[in-house]
């Protein structure tokens, strides 16, 4: 039986006598020894097992050494290929070699050490090409399965990861899918990538943000209306129902629709039957139902706010979208694209963001998600001349959000918090009428927050750093920066 933690050469030769002998000399290599009399047979070998490196007479009957390495290449390309040759046919060889189909030669008669340095020699090539094969199918399997970016999403977060997965896997479906996340996380983006990904791709994606049409309209803008149906009414008009008609309708803020008429929206969503107000006639649509919502649905229901009935037609699938604060790095990565992006709207050049302006963006807690954020790069980016974008300038577009954030850090962050609650006592936060050189640093207030943390925690570095939630590597460089003496 082979022993699979051990390399496997292969010897091809008609001879017996030649086979015994190599398998005699190769016995001195850490490796399993196969032999073969023919091309054939050395074939049916590699079809059973994988062989590591193999050795081919090139003068053998029916099938020769050229002819066996070329077929071994096609089948095991990382099988190491090297023939037996004698100095008449090196043109042959040399072809051989030149084309891909064999990694080397050995002379015959061989010599003995010879032959056990290309085999070791062999057997190191053969593990380098399996590594290499191994991480490139790795980096395949890892960049099928992690995005960096997808369908007008930027990130490559576990939580954006498995947004992606469900996006795909929902796609190809005709269920409804329910979108939950809070405002500006993205919901809209999704429903978009769903409809893209689905089989109703060629067909309309009409949105209704059910938040913001004034609830006597809300039944014309989904059903439409005829002429005269109500005042104002001056002609017929196909509502998202008739536009959507073989696509997607994406509903966002469904829970913001009155009750009322969620009666109404069920009754659609069952029979896919729907009147214009006005109009006696039924009419009959194919629609996906794609429907979002920023507050929690269960909440919404025991509110009245939301159907319960209406809420389990539509949940048939779930994704949930994650705030900008729980995304780690994709939040530097989104900047980093806005402001490429407005960087050219605006004709502007930027190089960058300056590192306490990275800090601070990535510390920064976003409650409006990924819109405040595209928001807000859009704005320094006009008000800065670059080439990197300040922290300053990050601070002055936040205004009074900047501080209301720094109130709602996390635990892990207490220092912090405290550090700017005793400067903001002393100091005005800066707004965007007023920004001048007495303002307190991010660096000021970050060297208060560690000293101050390394105080409450009785100058225990590593204490100090658990609790601000970095290392104690970060902490002590920081420290020696400031020329402050370590503390044990």
């Amino acid at each position: 039986m082979q022993n699979l933690n051990k390399s496997v050469i292969l010897f091809v030769d008609d001879e017996p006598a030649i086979l015994r002998s190599l398998q005699r000399i190769a016995s001195k290599v850490d490796a399993t020894i196969l032999t073969a009399a023919s091309g054939g047979e050395a074939l049916e070998v590699i079809k059973e097992c994988h062989v590591d490196v193999i050795v081919s007479d090139i003068n053998m009957p029916n099938m020769n050494g050229n002819q066996l390495l070329e077929q071994v290449a096609q089948i095991s390309p990382e099988t190491v290929r090297i023939v037996l040759t004698g100095c008449d046919n090196m043109d042959t060889v040399l072809n051989a070699v030149n084309s891909g189909h064999i990694w080397g030669f050995l002379h015959k008669p061989w010599d003995n050490f010879e032959l056990i340095v290309k085999l070791k020699q062999a057997l190191q090539l053969q593990n380098i090409l399996a590594e290499r094969t191994l991480m490139r199918r790795t980096i395949d399997q890892y960049q099928k399965y992690h995005k960096a970016k997808f369908e007008g999403f930027i990130g490559d977060s576990i939580p954006m990861q498995f947004v992606y997965s469900c996006i795909e896997q929902s796609a190809p479906s005709s269920a409804s899918v329910f979108i939950t996340g809070p405002s500006g996380s993205g919901k809209e983006v999704a429903a978009q990538a769903i409809h893209r990904l689905s089989k109703r791709k060629n067909g309309p994606f009409i949105a209704l943000n059910c938040a913001a049409i004034p609830s006597e309209l809300m039944e014309s803008e989904i059903f439409g209306h005829i002429k005269g149906a109500f005042s104002g009414a001056v002609s017929n008009r196909d509502g998202a129902a008739s536009l959507a008609n073989g696509g997607s309708l994406f509903l966002d803020e469904i829970g913001e629709m009155d009750i009322s008429l969620q009666a109404k929206l069920l009754r659609f969503i069952q029979t896919g039957c729907f009147q214009k107000v006005g109009s006696g006639k039924e009419e009959k649509v194919d629609i996906r139902f794609i429907s979002a919502t920023n507050r929690d649905p269960q909440v919404a229901i025991d509110e009245k706010k939301l159907r319960e009935d209406l809420f389990y037609r539509l949940n048939v699938i779930s994704i949930a979208l994650p705030a900008l604060n729980e995304r780690g790095s994709d939040i530097v990565k989104l900047a980093e694209y806005f402001l490429s992006h407005f960087s050219k709207t605006e004709e502007k050049v930027f190089a960058g963001f300056s590192t306490n302006a990275e800090a601070l963006i990535t510390s920064y807690s976003w409650p409006g998600n990924v819109r405040q954020l595209q928001n807000i790069i859009h704005s320094a980016t006009i008000m800065s001349e670059g080439p990197l974008i300040s922290e300053q300038v990050i601070v002055q577009q936040l205004g009074r959000q900047f501080k209301q954030a720094v109130l709602a850090t996390p635990p892990a962050q207490k220092a912090v918090v405290s550090a700017q609650d005793d400067i903001n006592m002393q100091t005005p936060m800066p707004n965007t009428a007023n920004l001048t050189p007495s303002i307190i640093t991010l660096a000021d207030v970050e060297k208060h927050a560690i000293e101050q943390a390394v105080s409450l925690c009785e100058d225990n570095i590593v204490k100090a750093a658990r609790e601000l939630g970095v290392s104690p590597s970060t902490l002590y460089r920081k420290i020696q920066q400031w020329q402050v003496p370590a503390l044990d």
